[in-house]
C-alpha cells in the first residue's frame, strides 16, 4: 500500500521532451511508482484534476536571515518559498554585519546556525558559506566533511563597498582581524584551496563549487559619486547607472582569469543582469573551455526593468536594469545560455527598506526584497509567450539547480527521488498582493504584476505542505548535506 498517490497529473519533467499524463505513487517519501495508471491501494488519493506536475523547486539563491532573525525569517520565508512551489532552500550565509552579525570562525558560527534553523523551515534547506577571512578558507575542507557544505561565496564588491554604498570600514563591516583585506588575492587563495578540495574528492568533486557577486568596487564608488553629482536620473534609472552593467562584466573577467589560473573548475557567476554582464560570461566560457561555468539569472531580473512604478522597492544588487538588457536575458534563457533560474529572495521589511520620510529617495533605500514565492509564476507567466517549453522551465528552476549543488534525490519526477512535487494551473491567472505572501516583509516589487499560472499545492518528501493558498501541517523541513 502506497502512502499517497496522485492520480492525472501533467508530468513537465526535465530533459524530457513531452508531458505525459501520469499517475505519481509516493512511499516513504520518495517517489515509489509513475505510471499512466495506477490502481494500487494507497493510505491517500489527491486529485491532480489535469494540472502541470512539476519538481519541487531548488531555488539556489536565498537570504534567509540577512535582515531579519534568523529564527523568525526561516519560518515565515519557507512558507512563502513553498507557497512558490520550492522545496529546496538554498541560502547564502556569511560572518560580519548582519545575519548573526558576528565574526569568528565557522566551526564556532556554523552549529549555531544549524541549532536555530532547526524546526523552522516548512521546505528542506541547505546553507552556502562565504569564506570571509583568512581562517575560513582553511575550514573550508572540515565544513565539507562535517557538514556537507560544498558550495561557497564571493561577493566580489565587498572590497570597497558595502552593502548599501561606499564603505571604507570593511573590517568592520566584515568584522575583520587587524592586517587581514577581503579583495582579490583572498579570493585567489579560495579558488586554491576549492581546487585541492576537487582533487582531493574526486566523487565529490563535480558538485564542489564556487559562486560569484560579480561587481567590481571602485567602478561603484565612482560611478555612485558621478550619478549622485550630476542629479539628472532618478530611481532606479540612477542606481543601475550607478553599478553600471560593465562593472559586471569586469569582475565576470577577473574572477574567470582567476578561476583559469587557479585551476578552480567550477564556477557559477551568480544573478547577471544585463548583456554586458552575460556576454562577458559567455565570453569567457569560450575563452576558458575547461572551466565549468554556471550562469545565474533571477525572477526579479526577468519581470523588472527600470521603469518598474514600485520604484525603490525594487532595489536591488546588483540593479535592475532597462528593457532591452531584460530582453536580453529572456533571449539568452530560451538559447539555452542561462543553466538556471533563482529568486535571490532576501526579505527586508518595510520599516528597513526605505526612509519614511524620503520614500522615493533611492540612495536611502535598502538593497534587496524577497520573491521566491513567485518565481514558477513568473517564470512560466512571461516564458510561455516567449516559447519557452514546460520541460525547460523544469531544468532551469529544479534539475539544473539540483545538479550543481548535489542535491542528487531532488530535481526530478522520478523513481526513488524525494516526493518533492509541485501542483500547477497553467491557466490561472492573478495579480500579485503582497499581502497574499506568507512572507514578513509586507511588501513586493511585483505589487500589481498579473502572472498566468499558479501553483495549486507543493508536496515536500510527500507531505503537503500547501494548497490553495494555505501553509498546512508542520515545519519539516530537513537540512540538505552537499552533496546527497
Amino acid at each position: 500500500m502506497f502512502d499517497l498517490v496522485i492520480k492525472n497529473v501533467r508530468l513537465a519533467r526535465p530533459n524530457k521532451t513531452s508531458v505525459d499524463v501520469m499517475d505519481v505513487a509516493i512511499q516513504d517519501g520518495k517517489f515509489a511508482k509513475i505510471a499512466p495508471k495506477i490502481d494500487d491501494a494507497a493510505k491517500e488519493i489527491h486529485d491532480g484534476k489535469g494540472m502541470i506536475a512539476f519538481p519541487g523547486l531548488v531555488d539556489g539563491h536565498m537570504h534567509v536571515g540577512i535582515y531579519q532573525p534568523l529564527g523568525e525569517d526561516a519560518i515565515t520565508e519557507s512558507k512563502a518559498a513553498a507557497m512558490g512551489g520550492v522545496t529546496s532552500a538554498l541560502t547564502y550565509f556569511r560572518t560580519g554585519e548582519y545575519y548573526l552579525n558576528k565574526g569568528g570562525a565557522y566551526k564556532d558560527l556554523y552549529p549555531e546556525v544549524l541549532e536555530i534553523s532547526k524546526g523552522k523551515y516548512w521546505v528542506d534547506y541547505a546553507y552556502h558559506l562565504a569564506p570571509i577571512n583568512k581562517g575560513h578558507i582553511d575550514e573550508m575542507p572540515a565544513l565539507l566533511e562535517e557538514h556537507g557544505v560544498s558550495s561557497f561565496k564571493i561577493f566580489m564588491f565587498y572590497g570597497g563597498h558595502g552593502l548599501h554604498g561606499k564603505s571604507d570600514q570593511q573590517h568592520n563591516f566584515l568584522k575583520l582581524e587587524d592586517g587581514e583585506k577581503y579583495d582579490f588575492a583572498h579570493f585567489e587563495f579560495i579558488m586554491r584551496k576549492l581546487n585541492e578540495m576537487i582533487e582531493a574528492n574526486p566523487k565529490q568533486a563535480p558538485y564542489l563549487s564556487l559562486s560569484l557577486h560579480c561587481e567590481v568596487a571602485d567602478i561603484l564608488n565612482a560611478y555612485t559619486s558621478m550619478v549622485q553629482g550630476e542629479g539628472k536620473l532618478k530611481g532606479l534609472h540612477a542606481y543601475s547607472a550607478a553599478r553600471p552593467p560593465h562593472s559586471e562584466g569586469l569582475a565576470v573577467f577577473i574572477a574567470s582569469y582567476l578561476a583559469h589560473e587557479t585551476n578552480c573548475v567550477n564556477i557559477n557567476l551568480l544573478h547577471l543582469t544585463s548583456r554586458k554582464a552575460l556576454e562577458a560570461a559567455l565570453m569567457m566560457r569560450d575563452l576558458f573551455p575547461h572551466i565549468n561555468f554556471r550562469r545565474e539569472v533571477t525572477i526579479g531580473h526577468l519581470l523588472l526593468d527600470t521603469d518598474e512604478p514600485n520604484g525603490v522597492l525594487a532595489k536591488v544588487n546588483p540593479p535592475i536594469r532597462p528593457r532591452a538588457d531584460v530582453e536580453f536575458l529572456w533571449e539568452k534563457v530560451l538559447s539555452g545560455d542561462v543553466d538556471w533560474v533563482v529568486s535571490d529572495h532576501a526579505c527586508c521589511s518595510t520599516e528597513m527598506k526605505y526612509n519614511a520620510e524620503h520614500p522615493d529617495d533611492i540612495w536611502m533605500a535598502k538593497s534587496g526584497f524577497g520573491g521566491t514565492e513567485y518565481m514558477l509564476s513568473g517564470l512560466h507567466s512571461e516564458g510561455s509567450k516567449r516559447g519557452l517549453s514546460l520541460n525547460r522551465m523544469a531544468e532551469l528552476v529544479s534539475w539544473n539547480p539540483a545538479q550543481r549543488f548535489g542535491l542528487l534525490s531532488k530535481g526530478d519526477i522520478a523513481e526513488g527521488y524525494d516526493a518533492d512535487i509541485v501542483l500547477f494551473d497553467p491557466n490561472e491567472s492573478f495579480v500579485v498582493r503582497a499581502a497574499e505572501s506568507e512572507s514578513q516583509q509586507g511588501y513586493t516589487p511585483f505589487e500589481g504584476h498579473e502572472l498566468t499560472g499558479r501553483v495549486k499545492a507543493t508536496f515536500v518528501r510527500g507531505n503537503k505542505v500547501f494548497e490553495n493558498g494555505k501553509i498546512l501541517g508542520e515545519a519539516k523541513g530537513q537540512y540538505l548535506r552537499q552533496p546527497m
